[in-house]
């Protein structure tokens, strides 16, 4: 295909989809650093059960919530829901959400929503897919101590790191379920059991969730540096099939992972500003055009006499 086709393709793809794209991976970015801060706030023995089953009772009586989440650096209890409820579980009180876990929270919901157009993330997400097989097809380039060398060598040498992140967002999409474990058979348990069930065999403080997802009750556990899924029933906690497509999107396999999450996300974002950059240089240095012909001045001769 012609070479330059396949440029003006890439420019212009990676123009219309700039604004979401830079949304998507600036968000991307933040919530690199999740997995970091999860792992950062076990500590062992500091969440009681009884306590948490208690504080679940007295705020969610009618059971209407659909999860919880722990934090044990700060001793909080969140009651997810529409609207959900932050309690400190060492008062008992109403507490107002933590600064880290709101910036990742409106993240998460930026990076998976956007500004509410339903579809734009995936869309937007296959267009850098497409950017990037275009520029894969644009053929090796010329390394140059330039923007755009920069750019290109940034580019090729993360190749495989930062096609990853956008192929395991789509796979990620609700529509493929077929991505998703599949249901556990077995007893509905309550919220408040479920609690209970966990804590039987694991410490509460490495728990970063329990709650009802796609009609189970699931727990996701802190092990190590991983971030493990669960189902619960009445007869136990079971360790679900590896999600490799959510862990690896997410990081969450182990600390090596978020790291690296971090990495491909600046790496994105340095390919997405200098790109826009190189196309306003480009533009500025364009000579303009103007719509007048010009007309060479006319030189009169003389006939000869």
């Amino acid at each position: 295909m012609n070479k330059q086709l396949l440029l003006k393709l890439h420019r212009w793809i990676s123009l219309t989809f700039a604004l979401p794209l830079l949304v998507i991976i600036a968000t991307g970015l933040i919530l690199s650093f999740e997995p970091i801060a999860q792992v950062a706030a076990v500590k062992p023995g500091s969440v009681d059960p009884a306590r948490v089953v208690a504080l679940i009772k007295q705020y969610d009586p009618d059971g209407k919530a659909r999860g919880i989440s722990i934090n044990p650096t700060t001793q909080h209890l969140t009651l997810q829901g529409r609207p959900g409820t932050e309690l400190d579980m060492a008062t008992g009180a109403v507490a107002d959400k933590p600064a880290a876990s709101s910036v990742f929270q409106w993240a998460r919901m930026t990076h998976e929503h956007l500004i509410g157009i339903e579809g734009l993330t995936t869309i937007s997400t296959i267009g850098m897919i497409v950017i990037m097989i275009i520029g894969i097809l644009m053929g090796l380039p010329r390394l140059r101590n330039t923007l755009s060398g920069w750019h290109k060598g940034a580019a090729w040498f993360t190749l495989p790191l930062i096609m990853l992140s956008p192929l395991t967002g789509v796979l990620l999409d609700p529509s493929n379920s077929f991505f998703s474990a599949p249901a556990t058979a077995g007893k509905r348990v309550s919220l408040t059991e479920a609690v209970s069930i966990v804590a039987r065999d694991h410490d509460l403080a490495t728990v970063n969730m329990i709650g009802t997802r796609g009609g189970r009750m699931l727990a996701r556990i802190i092990e190590g540096d991983e971030l493990r899924a669960y189902a619960v029933t009445a007869d136990g906690v079971s360790a679900l099939p590896r999600n490799w497509v959510r862990l690896l999107h997410e990081g969450n396999w182990s600390l090596i992972g978020s790291t690296a999450n971090v990495l491909i996300s600046v790496v994105l974002l340095a390919l997405l500003i200098t790109g826009v950059l190189i196309w306003t240089q480009r533009r500025l240095r364009r000579p303009k055009r103007t719509g007048d012909a010009q007309v060479k001045p006319a030189v009169a001769t003389s006939a000869p006499t």
